[in-house]
């Protein structure tokens, strides 16, 4: 019995191994806080190096030609030489009122006095714009070269709802677009605080008004109660004489 559960945890530890070999040392992509549609996104393309014998020297990465981007800006990595393609695009892009006919197509990033070990990863970051404002998500295809030559090509698109491929594509999940892609929703904010901050003053003025108020009308009445009993003594003393 003993014997039996030892096998089948074994059996489930082999199994943990190989599928953690398949989901993460991929290439993979993930934003720095927020992809919104129709916004611009900082995004990490993360590489880790799954050969036991070999270093990654360089990394390619395909910009999705079904939605192309104006803006490709790749953050410098110390160690590594980054090159940027453009090519000129079928249909124009407008972006800000202003017509694009080129964007970045291609970002390769090429070793230059470092590597990526075995049991390493490096990132390389890149700021993207102006994201589409129809789609869900952008698929990146990748090749990540060896120093022994070796180029491991990730460019399976996943199937929705299917598994996921043995080489599968850095694919970026968009999440849903912001009132104003550029900060005007914090400035709208910062008007309605500015306001709601009048609306308190006005209500204090009032409320500090009330018992200013009070006080004049207590002041007023006790006035009236000195007047009418000064008038009560006085009615006393003349109707003690008129009786003498």
């Amino acid at each position: 019995m003993n014997v039996s559960r030892v096998a089948a945890a074994a059996v489930a530890a082999a199994a943990v191994v190989a599928l953690s070999g398949t989901a993460f040392a991929h290439v993979s992509v993930q934003p720095q806080g927020e992809a919104a549609k129709g916004g611009y996104a900082t995004v990490n393309f993360k590489v880790p190096n799954e050969r036991d014998d070999a270093s990654t020297v360089k990394l390619e990465v395909s910009m999705p030609t079904e939605h192309p981007l104006a803006s490709v800006m790749p953050q410098d990595v110390p160690g590594w030489k980054a090159e940027v393609t453009r090519s000129k695009l079928d249909k124009p892009l407008e972006v800000h009122g202003k017509q694009i006919t080129e964007a970045v197509t291609k970002v390769t990033w090429t070793a230059d006095g470092s590597k990526i070990a075995p049991g390493r990863f490096q990132q390389f970051p890149v700021s993207l714009g102006q994201l589409p404002e129809d789609a869900d998500q952008l698929v990146f295809k990748a090749l990540q070269t060896y120093d022994n030559d070796e180029v491991v090509r990730w460019i399976e698109e996943p199937a929705e709802g299917g598994e996921e491929p043995e080489s599968p594509a850095p694919v970026l999940q968009l999440s849903a677009a912001s009132g104003d892609h550029h900060g005007g929703g914090a400035a709208d904010t910062a008007a309605d605080d500015k306001n709601a901050g009048h609306d308190d003053e006005a209500g204090h003025t009032e409320t500090a008004a009330s018992p200013g108020g009070s006080d004049t009308t207590a002041r007023v009445l006790g006035g009236v109660g000195i007047a009418v009993g000064a008038a009560g003594v006085a009615f006393g003393v003349l109707a003690g004489r008129r009786r003498a």
